[in-house]
């Protein structure tokens, strides 16, 4: 039988056989976040995304670093895009890209900016940051997504309730509700950095516009993937999660 296997190039070594990634897991995140440094003004922001992150990508959403281009992947959206920290840890524990670029996030030739841009991260479906972007942005994914066909991928956004002040995303709430985007999911962070309430607290604002949603302790993993799983038929779900007050 014929040997088919090419042999290396002369004076080039064979390429190793990669050693098989380490199963990811939440206790490593805080050292992958820890070799980030730079942009400790958004801390906060980053680490009241980090249980809520950890759970969406290691139990629920239906998208790996071999699906990143595949159509019938899910999309999430960090609208909180001023604390990637959070953010691109979970998708360095997932393998979405090397962890050894986490030391060099902000600097001048990393990938990982203070703000993430889709063009450079792998796994980033938007470039965010300015607030009020994402949620109009996720719900013309669902619709884009529709016009396509494709109503089973499912659409997150993370937002953050200080985002709440702006004016886009309650025209973006007004209209998903009625438009029965089933497909569209939204996380809010509560750390009580909104300058505006709303009677009843935040899930009322979403539940008074046709939505189905809960308030959840954004600390506990299992009350989180059990609103994040919660059947919504014909109503996009919003899920709050409370964490400790910023400071």
């Amino acid at each position: 039988m014929t040997n088919t296997t090419a042999a290396p190039a002369p004076g080039r070594l064979a390429a190793p056989t990669p050693a098989p990634s380490p199963a990811p897991a939440f206790r490593d995140l805080p050292r992958l976040i820890a070799l980030m440094t730079g942009a400790e003004k958004h801390a906060p922001a980053a680490h009241s995304t980090l249980d809520a992150l950890w759970v969406l990508y290691d139990r629920v959403l239906r998208v790996t670093p071999a699906t990143v281009d595949d159509p019938g992947r899910d999309r999430f959206l960090l609208s909180k895009g001023h604390g990637p920290m959070a953010y691109y840890a979970v998708l360095a524990a997932h393998g979405f890209f090397d962890r050894a670029l986490l030391p060099g996030f902000g600097s001048y030739d990393s990938p990982l900016g203070h703000h993430p841009d889709r063009v450079l991260v792998p796994g980033a479906e938007i470039g965010s940051g300015s607030l009020g972007h994402g949620l109009p942005l996720a719900v013309g994914t669902v619709l884009g997504l529709r016009a396509q066909g494709l109503t089973d991928p499912r659409v997150w956004v993370l937002i953050g309730d200080a985002e709440l002040d702006e004016g886009s995303n309650h025209e973006a709430i007004a209209h998903a509700g009625p438009a029965g985007l089933e497909q569209l999911h939204t996380l809010v962070i509560d750390n009580a950095s909104a300058t505006h309430g709303w009677p009843g607290g935040i899930a009322s604002r979403f539940a008074s516009a046709g939505w189905d949603a809960v308030t959840v302790d954004g600390r506990d993993h299992e009350a989180l993937y059990e609103a994040f799983t919660t059947p919504h038929p014909g109503r996009p779900l919003a899920v709050v999660a409370r964490v400790e007050p910023k400071n």
